[in-house]
């Protein structure tokens, strides 16, 4: 975006940054040994829906493509609608590289599409805490956050901090910590 755009109010949404997305499953084998945590088998993707014939018809595609996917990893593939107006994407697998996999097709469809920038995040349910811990992809910023409910809208701040220590020469973490959002209501 130039100058221009923004003296003349034009905005482009950003592209997303799917290329970070596969730095998940490298970091599996710090995640299971040294941290505890073993994939639950479930991620999903959000995001924004439009009601376009295009859209709706660039999604057909992708879902032909996902089944597809799914038929061959032995996956099982849902999709959901959230409070907010975002569609998620749910993917059901024992293998974390099968998770990232159906990840990074699914962003990588609509974005040659051109629906990139409707995608809001990838996340990735982890077990073996007292209380289930979710690695988040913001597709925007190509960078990964640590969330860990530990209640109603409540959130362990402390353990989250201390995965984001313990992993940052394995993922590129988001710094700026008021852009770890925390989705309380993702279906996974």
């Amino acid at each position: 975006m130039g100058l221009r755009d923004i003296l003349f109010g034009k905005k482009k949404l950003s592209e997303p940054k799917t290329d970070r997305l596969f730095a998940l499953a490298t970091a599996a084998v710090t995640l299971e040994t040294e941290l505890g945590l073993k994939t639950a088998g479930r991620a999903a993707i959000a995001f924004k829906p439009q009601s376009s014939g295009e859209f709706r018809s660039a999604f057909d595609d992708v879902d032909q493509l996902l089944e597809a996917v799914a038929a061959q990893g032995g996956s099982k593939i849902d999709r959901k609608s959230d409070d907010y107006g975002y569609d998620w994407i749910v993917v059901d697998d024992p293998d974390l590289e099968d998770l990232v996999a159906s990840a990074n097709t699914l962003s990588s469809e609509l974005t040659a599409k051109g629906f990139g920038s409707q995608l809001l995040a990838a996340i990735f349910r982890f077990d073996g805490y007292e209380h289930p811990v979710y690695f988040i992809y913001g597709f925007k910023r190509g960078a990964w956050w640590p969330f860990i409910p530990s209640g109603e809208s409540k959130r362990d701040n402390a353990k989250e901090l201390e995965l984001k220590s313990q992993l940052e020469r394995e993922l590129p973490i988001e710094q700026d910590l008021t852009r770890w959002l925390a989705l309380f209501d993702a279906p996974v």
